[in-house]
């Protein structure tokens, strides 16, 4: 059977205007560093053409070797900046850093992942497979809600939950992560759904 980790993950669940808290347990990403606005930022177009070849590369090597078959998750991305404001009244997104990843099933070894990085570097060579890494994420509690429409109109929903972590006795910790349900090469922006997630500790 083909493994779909958003229907086995409680944190791969999430409504419009619900703002929920609940403990993320430790995820195997492929992960790329970068920095700058995502929208002209030759980095991160060179991030996601390392991500995705691997990743599907990991599958089909799954498959064949382990006889474990799995669908490629979303794209998700991890982001910070100096100034919190950069992400809500600001949107300053040149001053943003980040994190492009997609989460892989914990079966994915590191042997079987520089097996995977050799193949693309021998078939295409991206400029950032040697910035590609496996690595664990352990969050832990999160605060997090379903966006919908445009990267661009998350600032009030950002607002809001940030709003809600203070008045739940809690403060940020950690970088804010979106998980990215929607394509938007072929969906409509205000169609687009996003998981907007926030590791969180007790303020006290």
């Amino acid at each position: 059977m083909k493994v779909d980790l958003k229907k086995e993950l409680d944190c791969y669940r999430a409504r419009r205007g619900e703002l929920r808290v609940l403990e993320v347990p430790p995820l195997q990403y492929l992960m790329v560093d970068g920095h700058g606005d995502p929208n002209t930022a030759q980095e991160y177009a060179e991030a996601l053409a390392a991500l995705y070849p691997v990743a599907y590369t990991l599958k089909f090597a799954s498959k064949k070797q382990l006889d474990r078959d799995h669908v490629v998750m979303p794209l998700e991305a991890l982001w910070w900046a100096d100034d919190m404001a950069s992400f809500t009244t600001a949107r300053d997104k040149s001053r943003w850093h980040w994190t492009a990843m997609i989460l892989t099933p914990d079966w994915i070894t590191p042997d079987l992942f520089e097996a995977a990085v050799s193949a693309v570097r021998a078939k295409s060579d991206p400029v950032s497979l040697d910035r590609l890494r496996l690595e664990t994420l352990a969050e832990g509690r999160c605060v997090q809600t379903l966006h919908v429409g445009s990267y661009d109109d998350e600032a009030p929903v950002l607002a809001r939950m940030h709003d809600f972590v203070t008045a739940s006795g809690l403060r940020l910790s950690g970088k804010h992560h979106e998980v990215y349900l929607g394509d938007p090469r072929r969906v409509a922006p205000e169609k687009l759904r996003t998981i907007l997630r926030q590791p969180v500790t007790p303020a006290d």
